[in-house]
């Protein structure tokens, strides 16, 4: 099969057979044209099976191509982004180290929630503290969805992250009160809704 010809098919279904076929051969020859792939392919499916195709890969031939793509200003966001979801299934030994702070917080949201995934999967211990600082800073920001998604990945820094969120709950619960009651005075109303943060269940004992 000519992967590159049949990547340029109109039919979804012929593009999904050609990355299927790539995978199941995993032919050297194919892995070029699948990376390049992945910053065009309209649809989800395929772009699916690209990543799983690329998986069936030998890490050390994949990895330097996914950090290529990853780190290349002039790539379309696309493919960084599924550069990013495929690392999130590889988790190569040195993914931590290519994650940076912006890609956390990057304008693109596709790009965004593909770092919050990769991170949490590949996070040394050392780092989950302030790494679960930077995702609850991400809190409120973007649709459904991509909330969603931020939900998902500070679910997995669980002892990290809930000692944050009862601080910022606390803060957005002593805001309301402020609006609510300027004269009571911001620290006041933040005093007592760390205590109830605190105590949860017991507050009102």
């Amino acid at each position: 099969m000519n992967i590159t010809r049949a990547f340029q098919a109109a039919d979804p279904s012929l593009r999904l057979h050609a990355a299927l076929a790539a995978g199941t051969d995993a032919d050297p020859a194919y892995l070029v044209p699948l990376m390049e792939r992945m910053g065009d392919e309209p649809d989800f499916f395929v772009r699916d099976m690209l990543t799983w195709a690329i998986t069936r890969y030998p890490v050390s031939e994949t990895f330097p191509l996914l950090i290529e793509v990853l780190n290349d200003p002039q790539a379309r966001s696309q493919a960084r982004s599924q550069a990013l979801h495929t690392l999130s299934k590889i988790q190569a030994p040195g993914t931590w180290e290519v994650l940076t702070t912006p890609m956390l917080h990057h304008p693109d949201v596709a790009f965004r929630t593909a770092a919050w995934r990769v991170a949490v999967a590949v996070v040394p211990h050392a780092e989950r503290a302030a790494l679960a600082v930077e995702l609850v800073a991400e809190l409120g920001r973007g649709d459904e969805d991509t909330q969603r998604s931020l939900s998902r990945a500070l679910a997995e820094l669980d002892d990290e992250v809930r000692p944050l969120l009862a601080t910022v709950i606390a803060h957005a619960q002593a805001t309301q009160a402020y609006l609510d009651d300027p004269e009571g005075g911001i620290a006041g109303h933040l005093h007592e809704a760390r205590r109830v943060a605190a105590l949860g269940p017991f507050a009102q004992n």
